[in-house]
């Protein structure tokens, strides 16, 4: 009975972390660039009872199946799935969106570069462009206060019309990453990843070279959190809960059943 006690207790916690990530997902149902969260399963080690594939006793045949009990199961990994959001269309100049591979490079506090799918970008005091925490966007690059007109290509070229001027001039060319193993970035919160040994070293470029994403000036890209899909994995998790709970009263009434027949 204490054997499956535990491995109802495994259940309990697997389903825990599930509606955790559930959780999580539909706090961020609104939060721009976010990528949801997918919690993923794997069973634990098995007791093996019986061998099989061993000689039968007193027989030279040998036992077609085994009787092997699992222990339970635990959380594999929480995976960030990096499918593309909505792009929603906001008219801010520097509101960036990127369709398809690829994060913005930012420079955080202590000078390491950070990633990040979020393009809600503006200026700072000194016109450089920034995240709505005041981090830098790399490659950095100023724009005037008495520029008119910024514009962002498809290709991340930044242009303005300066004053005394009719063409627009290129105030710089913002350029993006990508990794082989997006999963393995480490999240930071603040829609910020950081580069891991599981997610390889980035490999940057234009946007829309070598597989890489395409800009949208003024729009956004939203989270790609599906909330009806989110209810019914809500749904089961809690079903699969109250399953587990239901073996651990089951095996703790057996267990008193057992001890009041030994008494």
């Amino acid at each position: 009975m204490l054997r499956a006690l535990y491995i109802a207790s495994t259940g309990l916690a697997a389903q825990q972390t599930h509606v955790e990530v559930i959780a999580n997902n539909m706090a961020n149902v609104n939060t721009t660039g976010f990528k949801q969260g997918r919690a993923e399963f794997t069973d634990l080690l098995y007791m093996a009872e019986r061998a099989s594939g061993v000689a039968a006793r007193g027989t030279e045949n040998t036992v077609p199946e085994g009787a092997q009990v699992g222990l339970g199961v635990r959380t594999a990994a929480i995976r960030n799935l990096h499918i593309q959001g909505t792009i929603t269309q906001t008219g801010n100049k520097l509101d960036l969106a990127l369709q398809g591979r690829g994060f913005f490079q930012i420079q955080g506090p202590d000078g390491d570069t950070f990633y990040t799918r979020a393009g809600a970008f503006n200026t700072n005091a000194t016109g450089q462009i920034v995240t709505l925490d005041g981090y830098t966007v790399l490659p950095a690059m100023t724009v005037p206060a008495n520029a008119t007109n910024v514009t962002v290509s498809d290709a991340g070229i930044v242009s303005a019309i300066l004053p005394g001027q009719t063409a627009p001039q290129q105030l710089g060319q913002i350029t993006l990453a990508d990794f082989v193993n997006e999963a393995g970035l480490e999240q930071l919160g603040g829609n910020l990843y950081k580069q891991t040994e599981a997610s390889g070293a980035p490999t940057t470029g234009n946007p829309g070279t070598n597989g890489l994403a395409t800009m949208r000036q003024g729009y956004l890209e939203s989270s790609n959190v599906d909330p009806v899909k989110e209810i019914a994995q809500l749904i089961t998790a809690q079903r699969a809960y109250e399953m587990n709970s239901k073996v651990v009263q089951a095996a703790d009434d057996m267990s008193s059943t057992l001890a009041r027949i030994i008494r």
